[in-house]
């Protein structure tokens, strides 16, 4: 059986198809896009048990400060140990970004609740004044879901103010696994990491420029 082939006169209606086709979606795009002409300050909720929540927000930053937008960082959890966002944040954009590495670890590591929830309500301290300042862009809270899960800040307390305090064209980034139901349904945007593998399940450690 003989092959078959593709004449010029084929690949000439095929190309014509495929762009009367894309015209079509764009002009269907454009439509929409017509409509989303508003902007605020967004309320972003990263959780899920997958890795990448705090890896996107940091990606967010980054962008602020290609923006030269003004921006900062409160971590409740992490804080011990050195990571390579932090450096580099501290090392070249301090003067675009604030960093504020208030976590002691995570509470199986310091035994001591009292002392995690002071931590925790020192970095929501911190965090609240940095939010108010209206010339920060963006505020990461980086792993306050997971203060929050433990109950070392109150969930309400926390609500109200991003519902009453956060000026309008704030974004307010919250990361952690497990976020509460409420701050789900008041966000924004929400993205929920899913786990499909991971290397640590085989053995693997966290690693320099994957983890941190």
């Amino acid at each position: 059986m003989a092959a078959e082939t593709t004449t010029p006169e084929d690949a000439t209606g095929d190309d014509a198809r495929h762009a009367q086709k894309m015209a079509k979606k764009k002009a269907a795009r454009d439509r929409i896009m017509a409509t989303k002409s508003g902007e605020k300050g967004l309320i972003i909720v990263h959780t899920g048990s997958g890795k990448g929540k705090s890896s996107s927000a940091f990606g967010m930053i980054m962008r602020c400060i290609a923006h030269q937008m003004p921006c900062a960082v409160v971590q409740f959890i992490k804080g011990a140990w050195s990571t390579g966002e932090r450096t580099l944040i501290e090392t070249h954009f301090s003067d675009l970004c604030q960093f504020y590495a208030m976590g002691e670890g995570f509470t199986w590591e310091t035994q001591d609740k009292t002392r995690d929830i002071a931590a925790a309500r020192a970095a929501w301290e911190k965090a609240k004044d940095l939010i108010r300042d209206d010339r920060n862009r963006m505020v990461l809270l980086d792993e306050i879901n997971i203060a929050l899960r433990y109950d070392y800040i109150p969930l309400d307390e926390v609500m109200d103010f991003l519902r009453n305090e956060k000026p309008a064209m704030t974004h307010v980034v919250l990361t952690g696994r497990n976020a509460a139901e409420g701050l789900i349904e008041m966000a924004d945007l929400v993205t929920e990491m899913t786990l499909v593998k991971h290397p640590f399940r085989s053995g693997i450690k966290g690693q320099a420029g994957v983890e941190f």
